[in-house]
């Protein structure tokens, strides 16, 4: 597999660790998404995801979201080292287009980063 895959090794799996993100976060907020790190011993980004149905009503919806969220990860991983990573939709985050979606991404990590690497 390529340097920018999305594998199993670079996703948050289980309660515990989405539980040790949430404790102690640095966080990166809009309006439609909240980004919440920690840095990890694994020395690779990982990713998690949120989008609960009580946001997001349909599943075509939800599942739209989060494929793009993963793909925007899988290209800048390599940007982001050594932190987990849990990505929170919010209501009104179904109303963006992909491109607007994808842009808000780039900015939110490129925030997360300098957020991460000042702490």
């Amino acid at each position: 597999m390529g340097e920018n895959s999305f594998s199993r090794d670079v996703r948050l799996l289980t309660p515990t660790h989405f539980g040790n993100v949430f404790q102690d976060a640095t966080s990166a907020p809009s309006p439609q998404l909240t980004l919440l790190a920690k840095h990890n011993q694994v020395n690779k980004a990982r990713l998690g995801i949120t989008i609960a149905k009580k946001r997001v009503k349909k599943a075509h919806d939800r599942n739209r979201i989060k494929r793009i969220i993963r793909e925007s990860f899988r290209l800048n991983q390599s940007k982001l080292s050594n932190i987990d990573i849990v990505v929170i939709g919010k209501s009104g985050v179904d109303k963006l287009s992909n491109r607007e979606l994808f842009e808000l991404l780039e900015k939110l990590w490129k925030k997360l980063n300098r957020r991460c690497n000042a702490s």
